[in-house]
């Protein structure tokens, strides 16, 4: 097969990557029209918004399963179709129901955007290359996840959100029809019952060290899947008047702290071994950076908060240093089922944060109505995103007790960079 067929296979499946993380974002970027739309209140919003994490951790292993037994072409074409077609749903529903169904979708059909890019390059793609490609290919998502950001939301400003979320589902439909004219057939692996599968994935619920893992990791995210994802606009807007392109620029620039965080967390493991420790650190570092915003109340400059962000973003990269600890604490065939597990655990963190930061504003609601519609100040938004920092803290704290207490009765978790 020719080299550049190889590389536009990639490229299609690596831009439905890309193209969810944009869909992902975007309710963020339109939080109060889509309160008003629907009217209802920031509870709800935050239970809408967590309905695509349900969809998308609950596939991890399921959709693993679906690209080895269909293949990349057909999974992910099917799944970025589906992907639109939530889109429109969401887009024309007039019942609350429909409306979460469909963001729920969109989490389900996502979940194929990392997993099936990853699953073309293990087929097409010399094992050498796996790091670099996974490197490249996080890359192109993270940056749909900051083309999400101010870029949609200046369209959003002209055009209007409604729109943009149609555009956005009919550019999904082209993007599957090159998915499936792109990326070429194969002969499925001839698909047989896996027992081993289940019992490896019973086991972890039995191992305490996993389920910490997993607990600190799930505190840790909320800069990200609570701050970055949804809520960051409409605080910035509030708090700190910023322009809604302004403030979307901020919140992306985590995304763009995560593009050099990865590697230069994974370089900090490697050379000093102890990847509880830079863990914890990472946490504790998130949660005085955010108490510090939160604490300023609005007197932060632009450039200052963009700064800030950015080295959030890096720290939120702690994620790679999780795998890891997590793979190196089981025997090496539960390696993949654990990344899985540990991953469906960090994208219910998704679920937890938004629950809880759209109850609290409605438990701090000043009363303030406009237009039959909830109106949330500042006061509302600040005690809400407490949850972020001190959720981190904890988190980090819970890395350091697990470096002080498995450290001996486990030394996989110091030296986890190591190969098997």
């Amino acid at each position: 097969m020719a080299v550049l067929h190889v590389w536009a296979m990639w490229f299609f499946a690596a831009l439905f990557f890309a193209y969810q993380f944009i869909i992902r974002v975007f309710p963020g970027l339109c939080a109060p029209e889509i309160m008003h739309k629907f009217q209802i209140d920031a509870t709800e919003f935050g239970f809408l918004s967590s309905m695509y994490y349900y969809g998308y951790a609950g596939m991890q292993i399921p959709m693993a399963l679906l690209l080895d037994r269909f293949g990349p072409r057909l999974v992910i074409s099917l799944c970025c179709f589906i992907c639109s077609c939530s889109i429109f749903l969401f887009y024309f529903a007039e019942n609350w129901y429909f409306v979460l169904f469909a963001r729920f979708l969109i989490g389900v059909s996502s979940s194929a955007g990392f997993l099936g890019t990853f699953k073309v390059i293990s087929l097409w793609f010399p094992f050498p290359t796996y790091a670099r490609m996974f490197a490249l290919t996080n890359t192109v998502g993270l940056l749909g996840a900051v083309y999400g950001g101010k870029p949609v939301s200046q369209f959003i400003i002209l055009y209007g959100w409604e729109s943009v979320l149609l555009m956005s589902g009919v550019a999904g439909i082209v993007l599957m029809g090159f998915i499936f004219l792109v990326i070429k057939p194969y002969p499925p692996i001839s698909y047989q019952e896996n027992p081993a599968l289940l019992k490896n994935f019973k086991s972890l619920f039995s191992m305490p060290l996993l389920l910490f893992i997993g607990l600190g990791s799930l505190l840790m995210v909320g800069p990200l899947e609570g701050f970055a994802d949804v809520w960051g606009v409409s605080y910035l807007m509030e708090v700190y008047s910023f322009k809604k392109e302004d403030a979307s620029f901020i919140t992306s620039s985590i995304f763009t702290g995560m593009m050099v965080g990865g590697p230069f967390l994974a370089y900090c493991s490697e050379k000093f071994k102890a990847p509880s420790q830079i863990t914890a650190y990472c946490g504790m570092l998130m949660a005085a950076l955010f108490a510090f915003v939160l604490l300023s109340h609005g007197h932060l400059s632009y450039i200052v908060l963009s700064a800030m962000m950015f080295m959030v973003g890096i720290l939120c990269c702690y994620q790679v240093l999780v795998f890891s600890m997590g793979a190196s604490a089981v025997l090496l065939e539960m390696r993949n089922v654990t990344i899985a597990f540990l991953n469906c655990i960090n994208m219910l963190g998704g679920v937890f944060f938004h629950t809880i930061i759209g109850s609290l504003m409605d438990n701090f609601w000043s009363g303030g109505v406009a237009e039959g519609q909830r109106v949330y100040d500042a006061v509302a938004y600040t005690y809400a995103l407490w949850v972020i920092p001190i959720a981190a803290l904890v988190g980090g704290i819970t890395f350091l007790m697990l470096n002080f207490t498995w450290r001996r009765s486990s030394p996989t978790i110091a030296p986890t960079t190591e190969r098997p």
